[in-house]
């Protein structure tokens, strides 16, 4: 089995795989301060909850746009697995061709989502992801990625308009029964979940007319990504697990047994 982490900037996102089944998931919010030892206690505990035994875990993979926790989090799955995490950054074999003015300033998750993509669905594939942040990324069909699209989430939008507003509340994300909202609430979340989904019908658009790929498959993923799924035909598949199984993919392209222990 192997264990794959996806560090968020609001959660820790952790699978495990044995093979290709992914046997269990569950995530912990990336603010709370932890030492390795709480790292360590919790995903063990967690484990052994879900049945599963961490000494059978023969390796580990971590993708994070969060440095700060890297240290703790590292040791504690080193101590507490006996397992050595692979990281996914510069150097990692991907099968994707990364080009572009910055590739490595690429964020590891967007990374791995357009390997998960490439693998599972083909090229070419417009990527989203509903996280923190909402990101499109395209991969072609030879699997070169060098196009990638960055908007505030639903989520930060959402904050935004609570902590700096006066009287607005903080709102649950939710599709209003009409966009013809009546009150606070309703006037909020229709403002949030439409003008969402009209970002990603527009986006998604501009990308097929800019690129003249109009045959390209619209893969989502994140938090968010069912309620916009859900509600615009620009999406054509909704895959929850994208991210575990890009981690999944990318161990398995990498993988030096004699390297994880």
């Amino acid at each position: 089995m192997i264990l794959a982490i996806d560090v968020g900037n609001t959660n820790l996102t952790i699978g495990v795989y044995d093979g290709t089944e992914l046997k269990t998931t569950f995530s912990l919010t990336t603010k709370t301060p932890r030492t390795s030892d709480e790292y360590g206690i919790v995903l063990t505990s967690i484990l052994k909850n879900r049945g599963l035994d961490p000494t059978d875990l023969e390796g580990s993979i971590i993708a994070s746009v969060v440095p700060d926790l890297m240290h703790s989090l590292l040791g504690g799955i080193k101590r507490y697995t006996g397992t050595k995490p692979l990281i996914v950054g510069p150097g990692i074999k991907t099968g994707i061709k990364v080009s572009g003015e910055d590739p490595k300033g690429i964020g590891a998750d967007r990374i791995v989502d357009v390997v998960a993509a490439y693998e599972k669905y083909g090229g070419p594939t417009l990527t989203l992801d509903f996280g923190t942040a909402t990101t499109y990324d395209l991969v072609t069909a030879d699997g070169s990625f060098n196009v990638g699209i960055t908007a505030p989430g639903i989520r930060i939008c959402s904050e935004a308009l609570w902590t700096q507003t006066a009287k607005l509340p903080n709102i649950e994300i939710r599709k209003p029964k009409s966009i013809l909202a009546q009150e606070t609430i309703s006037s909020m979340q229709a403002g949030l979940v439409y003008g969402q989904i009209g970002q990603t019908e527009y986006i998604v658009r501009k990308v097929k007319e800019e690129s003249g790929l109009k045959d390209m498959k619209v893969v989502a993923t994140g938090g968010m990504g069912k309620l916009i799924a859900d509600e615009t035909d620009a999406i054509d598949i909704y895959d929850p697990y994208l991210t575990l199984d890009g981690l999944r993919i990318l161990y398995d392209k990498n993988r030096r047994p004699e390297a994880q222990r």
